[in-house]
């Protein structure tokens, strides 16, 4: 089960809308957005839900009724796990993507969470966009959010939720994840975030296993 969630992102408004914002963005269209009270603290915007408040929040039937669409190629969900964390931790760093780890890195050792247990949202060039992703472990795929966790945590065996924006065409990598979503991009991201909101919260509430294999690798794109 998830005890912290840290979402990768840059403060600051000129960096908002940028695709190298997506987790935030995201972030926005969950019901965690409304539900838990941010303050500023380690390096971040920081909050926490009782896990029970979290799962509480939508009846045992809405979360069946959505494990079948969610879940269609995996296994189903009907009841609540027996093992639970008490809390939810929430991070979203203010240290600028490239020193995320070191807010996460201070929020995991003060509540003595392991890696395993810590789940990173973040945008991925090597997913096109309408494409997302759970996994747990793996490469770094040059994102420098990633390497920083990877630095403080001492290992890349973390859960992550990867929301695809895809590879540009030509140019500079730095500015393409930089750079605002297009017009038509923003449609199909709408939709992806929306889908995505309640996966997040359901990987939250069941554990990240549970989306798997079905989230290995999904276009939300109908």
């Amino acid at each position: 089960m998830i005890e912290l969630i840290v979402l990768l992102g840059n403060h600051g408004k000129q960096y908002q809308n940028n695709r190298h914002n997506t987790a935030w963005l995201l972030w926005e269209k969950t019901r965690l957005s409304s539900l838990v009270s941010m303050q500023k603290k380690f390096k971040g915007r920081y909050g926490s839900i009782d896990y029970q408040k979290l799962k509480g929040n939508r009846g045992l039937q809405e979360w069946q009724d959505k494990a079948e669409q969610l879940l269609k190629r995996g296994p189903k969900v009907h009841q609540f796990p027996d093992q639970y964390p008490d809390k939810i931790h929430c991070l979203l760093p203010e240290t600028y993507m490239n020193l995320s780890g070191d807010a996460a890195g201070e929020a995991a050792s003060f509540y003595k969470i392991p890696a395993e247990r810590i789940l990173v949202v973040h945008d991925e060039l090597e997913l096109p966009l309408g494409t997302v992703s759970f996994k747990f472990s793996g490469g770094l795929g040059g994102h420098n959010g990633l390497r920083s966790m990877k630095a403080n945590l001492g290992t890349a065996d973390f859960w992550r939720f990867r929301i695809g924006i895809g590879r540009p065409d030509h140019g500079d990598i730095a500015s393409y994840v930089l750079s605002d979503f297009t017009k038509e991009e923003s449609s199909i991201l709408e939709g992806v975030l929306s889908i995505s909101a309640f996966a997040l919260e359901f990987a939250l509430v069941f554990g990240p296993e549970v989306m798997l294999p079905a989230w290995n690798k999904r276009s939300l794109i109908t």
